[in-house]
């Protein structure tokens, strides 16, 4: 009966909220509501029959779950298009044009966990090169078109069966504008011709919240991905001691960085530095941090005092963070490996390249050793698609992961032991790009054909036969392991 009461409140409410918007279509057709006149307003209401519960408690349950299903297209509709633009009140911190930053908020006003998502997108490192984005990718230097609102998908979903265990949270996305890894504290000049406050829009995004709600906060999620990954490491503890200093000292602040932790390794084969895709990782990231203004965590900057550019790859910033940060990487990251200039397109690849690529998805491995999550395909960017959900190590996905980090967090400020059979460091082990069966799908970019793994495998030159030898096996096992991703 209480559940009723509650649907029945629920119903009410919800059609006074959404009197006049669209028609969603609902999952199943519910039965027809009756209107009736309430304080001169029409609200719908949802026949229900009270006699004889207890001699038809099965018809009773069914009506409860007419109603329950009948209310779901309201729900839907609520969550279409639930982040909506807002710029900053700062109107001085800016996007490279000048034009003003913002971000997209979903409020949750019953829960007190928030999550604030920092966009990715490369960057740019001179005069050249940022006109060039500036006439092809403008969105990402510029706030003039971007939409009034906004879909959250992946961990930015309001759905449930999406996003098990942050749906509820209030949501927040952070455009990226200012093209400098989230590092920038430079207004625009006349010769940079760019305004670079990556690092201070950050700031202002979280002043502009306090007054939204975040004061009340338990947990602050700041999450990212590709350069918004790198920029959660850059700005995690910076976001922190800001709280703290404010006098917010309650809130816990962890950062979540997806696809952002690049290596500063050698290139299959070098060349000239033109842009992001041709240059050295070292290179664009020493040239960029002048450009910008860059600012790194100060712990990491005294570590690599005048070469500050190392606090740009994870592996060298990380150990002097000391918020908790969860890191989520592919080993065979398409954009590392597009840094390193290696092309997985037209023919299959050479055994240099190949063997290059396996070193790779190694060094990645080993530079990884705490909390993380990392997985043996060939991709870039996860927690922000509706997939993410499916990838898995040894069965557990990637919620499911985050979810046994943020108990065990929450255990160990309690003094509580860890929860058994919740893993929050996943390694995958199979050794080649796409053998995990759960990777995002692969398409041959002339063909558009999906491929399976064997398929991708032989498409980048793989010998099986050799392989089988090596592995002292018959190769048709070996093709038959292949196939079930052991």
């Amino acid at each position: 009966t209480l559940l009723l009461l509650v649907l029945m409140q629920s119903g009410a409410l919800c059609a006074r909220r959404f009197r006049g918007g669209r028609n969603p279509q609902p999952r199943r057709s519910p039965p027809p509501p009756t209107y009736r006149a309430d304080r001169g307003d029409t609200t719908e209401s949802f026949p229900l029959d009270f006699t004889a519960v207890e001699e038809n408690m099965d018809n009773f349950m069914t009506q409860v779950k007419n109603l329950a299903q009948s209310l779901y297209p309201c729900s839907a509709q609520k969550l279409d298009y639930d982040m909506r633009l807002n710029f900053l009140e700062n109107t001085s911190v800016t996007c490279n044009d000048g034009s003003p930053a913002g971000y997209y908020l979903k409020e949750s006003r019953g829960s007190r966990r928030w999550l604030i998502f920092l966009e990715g997108g490369w960057y740019c490192f001179n005069k050249e090169n940022c006109d060039s984005r500036y006439e092809t990718m403008r969105r990402l230097m510029s706030s003039s078109k971007w939409p009034q609102t906004k879909t959250g998908t992946g961990i930015l979903s309001p759905l449930p069966e999406e996003n098990p265990h942050w749906w509820n949270a209030n949501m927040v996305f952070v455009p990226y504008c200012s093209s400098d890894v989230w590092s920038g504290a430079t207004a625009k000049t006349d010769q940079s011709g760019y305004a670079f406050m990556g690092s201070l829009i950050i700031q202002e995004v979280v002043k502009d919240l306090l007054k939204k709600g975040l004061e009340n906060a338990k947990v602050l999620l700041l999450a990212g991905s590709s350069a918004g990954g790198t920029g959660v490491l850059l700005n995690v503890d910076r976001v922190a001691e800001m709280l703290e200093g404010l006098g917010h000292t309650a809130i816990q602040v962890r950062g979540l960085s997806d696809s952002g932790w690049f290596l500063d390794n050698k290139q299959y084969h070098c060349t000239d530095c033109v842009d992001t895709a041709s240059c050295a990782p070292t290179e664009t990231i020493k040239r960029g941090i002048k450009y910008w203004g860059g600012m790194v965590p100060e712990r990491c900057k005294q570590a690599h005092e005048g070469e500050e550019w190392n606090c740009f790859f994870g592996y060298r910033v990380f150990p002097s963070i000391k918020s908790p940060v969860f890191v989520v990487q592919w080993l065979f990251d398409e954009a590392q490996l597009t840094v390193d200039n290696i092309q997985l397109t037209g023919q299959p690849v050479q055994e240099g390249q190949w063997r290059y690529i396996q070193n790779l998805g190694t060094e990645l491995r080993n530079t990884l050793k705490d909390t993380f999550t990392d997985y043996s395909c060939l991709s870039h960017e996860v927690i922000t698609r509706n997939y993410w959900i499916d990838v898995q190590v040894k069965g557990t996905s990637l919620p499911r992961a985050l979810h046994c980090w943020d108990r065990s967090l929450n255990d160990n400020r309690n003094n509580k032991a860890p929860p058994k059979g919740c893993p929050v460091h996943l390694i995958d082990s199979c050794p080649w790009p796409h053998c995990n069966p759960t990777c995002p799908t692969i398409r041959d970019q002339f063909t558009g054909q999906e491929m399976n793994v064997i398929q991708f495998l032989m498409h980048m030159g793989f010998d099986v036969q050799k392989m089988a030898q090596q592995q002292g096996m018959d190769p048709s096992k070996l093709l038959g392991m292949l196939s079930s991703g052991s």
